[in-house]
């Protein structure tokens, strides 16, 4: 039997009559907690990685331009192309959604070797400490899209199916919620234990790896539950959606990333 639940409202509040909503909270609270606890790591006498607060204010807004700039431009690109030809101004309507992690993912490696190269650092050190704090704001942009009612799963009739008082008519997976559980919970879990209790961090571009592997294994299951967007559709008759298809990219790229890192002399 599936789940009724009410619709929550997409403006968490606002402020002087401008509407805040959950998607830009979960922004906010996912790149706030992404830099405190990269700033503890970096504070441990066994870091790999020290920058000083200017160094590493720089690199959060750094970080900030490239997962928006590169999250807005993978999904105009990868998802609905011939939708923004048609209307280019909606390329810069952020607060009607449609943003992509793997293009976000790709803006964020840009941003971040563009910031290392100014500052003579390697890169793969700051990629590798990112890896540890990603899911952070994997799980609240996950939640954020349950919220918005936004991504939702495939027609089930199983018990985890779930309906929207007023709004479906069918009950749908939850895939936003396995998606913030698996992308954020079991990966935030899993990079802490390879951080703390393996030697992996000595090896830069090691831990980046395995998070790129640990993403697209995570992201590919959820997409057996999620439903494919609907401008697009299954990419093939055995049921590809555009998320596996970029997900298994990343896998290949992150095992290449992850085997050079091991097998690269210290």
């Amino acid at each position: 039997m599936s789940v009724m639940i009410n619709p929550i409202s997409p403006v968490a509040f606002s402020v002087f009559g401008l509407p805040v909503r959950w998607y830009a909270l979960a922004y906010i609270v996912g790149f706030v907690g992404g830099y405190y606890l990269f700033k503890y790591l970096m504070g441990r006498t066994d870091a790999q990685l020290k920058l000083d607060k200017h160094q590493l204010d720089d690199l959060l807004t750094f970080v900030i331009f490239g997962v928006i700039l590169g999250g807005r431009l993978g999904y105009v690109l990868f998802y609905n192309l011939p939708f923004f030809i048609s209307n280019p101004l909606e390329i810069f309507a952020l607060w009607h959604g449609g943003m992509s992690f793997h293009g976000g993912l790709v803006g964020l490696v840009c941003a971040v070797i563009l910031f290392a190269h100014k500052r003579k650092i390697n890169a793969w050190k700051i990629l590798d400490m990112m890896a540890v704090v990603a899911p952070i704001g994997l799980f609240f942009g996950r939640i954020a899209n349950f919220i918005n009612m936004e991504l939702m799963g495939r027609v089930t009739d199983s018990p985890f199916g779930v309906m929207f008082a007023g709004v479906d008519a069918v009950p749908h997976y939850p895939s936003p919620l396995f998606e913030a559980a698996t992308e954020g919970v079991l990966l935030f879990v899993l990079m802490q234990v390879l951080y703390y209790f393996t030697g992996l961090r000595h090896r830069p571009g090691a831990l980046a790896g395995i998070m790129g592997m640990g993403y697209a294994c995570a992201r590919v299951f959820c997409e057996l539950f999620r439903a494919p967007d609907v401008q697009i559709g299954f990419l093939t008759s055995w049921g590809l959606t555009m998320g596996q298809l970029l997900s298994g990219i990343m896998f290949v790229a992150g095992t290449i990333i992850f085997l050079l890192a091991i097998y690269r002399k210290k």
